[in-house]
């Protein structure tokens, strides 16, 4: 039996989620406080990934740019195992993580990961809002 087709995903008889594409993982994107999530389906399991905020510009009055810079540069030892924080030449502060699966992820699986992941940002979300780098 050939797979389901569902978007970018080969649905396989099991449930289990696999890319049509190898060289171009498929992805979902959703919107969580303002911000864009997207979890990725890549051969050892799920990339997960933020934008987390944006460090504000000198030119916004009233913004705690010192203190975003600040904050994002405690990012790295204050994430969980494993996060990664990356500052984009644009100012936007990313934030991912990788999760192996042992078996290709299903799409309970891919959406229950988006949403542990967004919940565990919660924290990390309300620091970079105290300290004016809010949604980009």
């Amino acid at each position: 039996m050939q797979p389901l087709t569902l978007g970018p995903f080969a649905v396989e008889r099991d449930g289990a989620l696999r890319p049509r594409e190898p060289h171009a993982p498929p992805a979902l994107s959703f919107h969580w406080r303002g911000r864009r999530f997207e979890a990725a389906v890549v051969p050892d399991g799920l990339r997960l990934a933020a934008i987390a905020g944006r460090i504000p510009s000198t030119a916004e009055a009233g913004a705690d740019r010192a203190g975003a810079l600040a904050t994002v540069r405690t990012l790295p030892e204050a994430l969980p195992p494993g996060w990664r924080v990356k500052l984009l030449p644009d100012h936007r502060i990313r934030v991912e993580a990788e999760q192996e699966t042992p078996a290709a992820p299903t799409a309970t699986r891919l959406i229950a990961a988006m949403v542990d992941f967004a919940l565990a940002m919660d924290p990390y979300l309300d620091q970079l809002e105290g300290v004016s780098a809010g949604p980009a």
